[in-house]
């Protein structure tokens, strides 16, 4: 694989930025020398150097003269003061790539230098187990060798697909919060089990197997999961007897219904976000 020759630095160092920190230099996509992160603890700062061999700082300012390619990793409600410090001090061609979940391009342009390329991204949490679904988009002023870049960024933690902004919170919505209805729905399956006579431990690993290996069915084979289904479920058998009661239940709907909701909270943080203070 080639690697990037850009020094990457991660403005701020919590859970999301080292799972990219740790698959990026597990791919040898970059060395470890021309990557940077920051941290207001030193302790972390500490840490994370003496773990992947990286620069680490608690210096934003430090971080943001020797990097090239920034990742902005911090929380979305302090990156605008993240920004307001740093912006003076971004290298001249720099390319910023944002994390932070419902900020949208224009709310970030408005606090960097005109003309700065800007790519925003919406990963999830099993990007910490090299299992992520990533979601990017360019800003108004990103080329496409930009999208590549933070493309390949994203691949060294899970999957990437390309889409315009506007898609964003849908993204938010399905893969950003799916996590959270993954963990509900085995939680559920495993209370069943619970209830059913089966230990805690072996209804929980039961249950978690079981949608891990029904995902890995799927993507593996490319087959529609409404056929998927269909090959579980005899008639008169166990599986649409199961079915049955979910779709009574409404299942269907409910997930619907979720997505939809956490996006239109996406869409109204972000509207928060992009007003001027």
């Amino acid at each position: 694989m080639q690697t990037l020759d850009q020094t990457i630095g991660f403005l701020g160092a919590g859970n999301m930025a080292e799972a990219l920190i740790k698959g990026i230099l597990a791919s040898k996509l970059v060395e470890p020398t021309r990557v940077w992160g920051s941290d207001p603890r030193q302790t972390r700062c500490n840490e994370l150097a003496s773990t992947y061999g990286i620069h680490a700082t608690v210096d934003n300012l430090e971080l943001v003269r020797q990097c090239d390619l920034l990742v902005l990793s911090v929380k979305p409600q302090i990156l605008p003061a993240v920004l307001a410090e740093v912006a003076p001090a971004l290298k001249p061609g720099a390319l910023l790539i944002s994390v932070a979940a419902g900020v949208p391009v224009a709310a970030i342009e408005r606090l960097v230098p005109a003309g700065t390329r800007v790519v925003r991204t919406m990963p999830n949490t099993p990007a910490l187990v090299g299992a992520g679904a990533t979601a990017i988009a360019a800003g108004g002023h990103a080329t496409a060798a930009d999208l590549e870049v933070a493309k390949r960024l994203f691949d060294a933690v899970g999957m990437t697909v390309i889409l315009d902004e506007e898609q964003l919170d849908a993204v938010t919505g399905l893969s950003g919060s799916g996590p959270a209805y993954v963990f509900l729905i085995i939680e559920a399956l495993s209370d069943a089990g619970v209830k059913m006579g089966l230990s805690r431990y072996n209804a929980l690993a039961l249950a978690a197997q079981t949608v891990h290996g029904a995902a890995k069915l799927l993507i593996e084979t490319g087959e529609h999961p409404g056929r998927l289904k269909d090959m579980v479920t005899s008639p008169g058998g166990t599986a649409i007897a199961g079915i049955a009661t979910l779709e009574a239940g409404g299942l269907r709907t409910t997930l619907i219904n979720a997505v939809e909701a956490a996006t239109s909270r996406s869409r109204e943080l972000g509207l928060n976000a992009v007003k001027p203070k």
